[in-house]
């Protein structure tokens, strides 16, 4: 597979960032009540993880490694403050119904994560397909878990009405619904072979789920290699 394509594929399906690697959990809890939320948190992130990747790409070799981290969070701040600026001059509603959570994507752990993880080792156009992958894939999350709890638990699809509230199961609009869908879709990517970070390290490094534990193992590793 061309490695631009890998990256959108590893992206929206095998490391997807909310599913599989189970990051930005925060925000996918959150503002996962409508679909259209979903799409507008989602989006948002995008934006700011393209442009910081490749922000942070094109300046790898000029960031002194030593204070990498604080220049991230700076580069990453000042594109979140302009989207923040963008959506709530031109999507009251939506910056309305997000509120703390986009300024909060300053530290969503995606994008520090794909700084760390993917920007500063590789070439701009690498990290670009990167952070589209990434941001479709946390979009494509934050989009399904919005619609599954706004159809079943308000009766509605992107705010138009499918059937009646009566027959809806509230619970699934208030916080244990998110936990509930998430669940849910982890399961079937689990029944379907895409296994969650977490359960590929407990069946292939034979990882106890216990970090005490694995600590301990790695100090010992180091041991024995002296």
């Amino acid at each position: 597979m061309n490695k631009y394509l890998e990256r959108l594929y590893n992206g929206l399906i095998k490391e997807n960032p909310t599913l599989v690697l189970m990051l930005g959990m925060c925000p996918t809890l959150a503002v996962s009540t409508a679909a259209i939320n979903g799409v507008g948190m989602g989006l948002s992130t995008t934006a700011v993880l393209i442009l910081s990747n490749f922000v942070i790409s094109v300046l790898r070799r000029v960031i002194p490694n030593e204070v990498r981290l604080p220049a991230y969070i700076v580069i990453v701040a000042s594109l979140v403050t302009v989207t923040e600026l963008l959506i709530e001059a031109y999507l009251p509603s939506i910056y309305e119904a997000l509120g703390i959570y986009i300024p909060l994507i300053v530290v969503n752990c995606i994008i520090l994560g794909r700084a760390e993880a993917y920007a500063n080792k590789n070439t701009p156009g690498l990290a670009v397909m990167d952070g589209i992958g990434m941001g479709l894939g946390f979009t494509v999350a934050l989009t399904l878990a919005g619609l599954v709890r706004e159809l079943l638990g308000a009766g509605t699809a992107f705010g138009y009405t499918v059937f009646p509230k009566e027959y809806a199961v509230g619970i699934l609009i208030q916080p244990p619904g998110a936990f509930l869908v998430i669940a849910l879709f982890i399961i079937i990517m689990n029944a379907i072979g895409i296994k969650t970070r977490q359960r590929q390290l407990v069946e292939s490094d034979g990882c106890d789920g216990c970090c005490a534990t694995c600590a301990m193992r790695c100090e010992d590793a180091k041991e024995e290699e002296k």
